[in-house]
């Protein structure tokens, strides 16, 4: 959770999930492991910072200040991962004691993987890096834009970008081959990602047209809740109206 908010949802549960795998394919009743892993790290853990999750990155590029989630919603943050570690702690334990593991270890322990460290540890300059193009892109203003597929495109998005991508080079050529292999490193997920993105976007912007119909439109009684009286956005109803919908887009 604290690893997701400095290096994103998504590269804090790949970084995790298989060393996580790894050490409970032991166990006899191991889903609920995987499930509150997607609910602690993959959703709530990226809740702090502009790293950890992309709609805070788009806030921070409209101009919200870098640490106004961790300033404002800290306390929530923390309430729900304690309830969250709280809740999972209470069914592996029950489970633990209940059926225990398996009779034979698929993956046994061995002196190698006693050793607690990271072999592609030199990543972690890169991740910094990332971090200073992401900062860099927010602070940065600049007048100079690009004509990009038909889309305008800042100096400093445009730099952030190049930089990445640039990095993303570095690290796959400078990781070892073995721990590429030890992590089953492949690009189809990453494949599926940009497929689920791509469609995600595609179909976001008929939605958006409907929503900018306001009350007279296809989605008028959500325009409605979430409009005050006089005319002004209801904060505290976009809060709930956002948050269960992107729970089910999520899901």
């Amino acid at each position: 959770a604290v690893l997701a908010s400095f290096m994103g949802t998504t590269g804090a549960s790949m970084l995790l999930i298989r060393p996580l795998i790894r050490a409970n394919d032991d166990r006899v009743h191991k889903v609920h492991v995987i499930v509150f892993f997607i609910f602690i790290v993959s959703n709530a853990g990226g809740a702090l910072t502009p790293l950890g999750d992309p709609p805070l990155f788009l806030g921070f590029l409209k101009g919200v200040g870098f640490f106004w989630t961790a300033q404002n919603i800290l306390f929530e943050t923390l309430f729900i991962l304690g309830v969250l570690l709280a809740l999972f702690y209470a069914i592996d334990r029950h489970y633990y004691r209940k059926e225990g593991v398996l009779p034979v270890d698929p993956t046994p322990t061995t002196p190698e993987t006693q050793r607690l460290g990271f072999d592609g540890a030199a990543n972690f300059w890169l991740l910094g890096g990332v971090v200073a193009l992401v900062l860099l892109s927010g602070f940065w203003k600049s007048p100079v834009s690009f004509d990009v597929f038909g889309t305008d495109v800042g100096l400093p998005g445009l730099v952030r970008d190049v930089g990445l991508l640039l990095i993303a080079f570095v690290s796959y050529k400078l990781t070892a081959p073995k721990v590429h292999a030890d992590n089953h490193f492949e690009w189809e997920p990453m494949a599926e990602v940009a497929k689920l993105f791509a469609g995600i976007f595609l179909t976001i912007i008929p939605v958006i047209a409907m929503l900018k119909a306001g009350t007279q439109g296809p989605f008028g009684a959500i325009v409605s809740a979430v409009t005050r009286a006089d005319g002004q956005p209801d904060p505290a109803m976009y809060f709930w109206a956002t948050g269960v919908l992107s729970s089910f887009l999520d899901n």
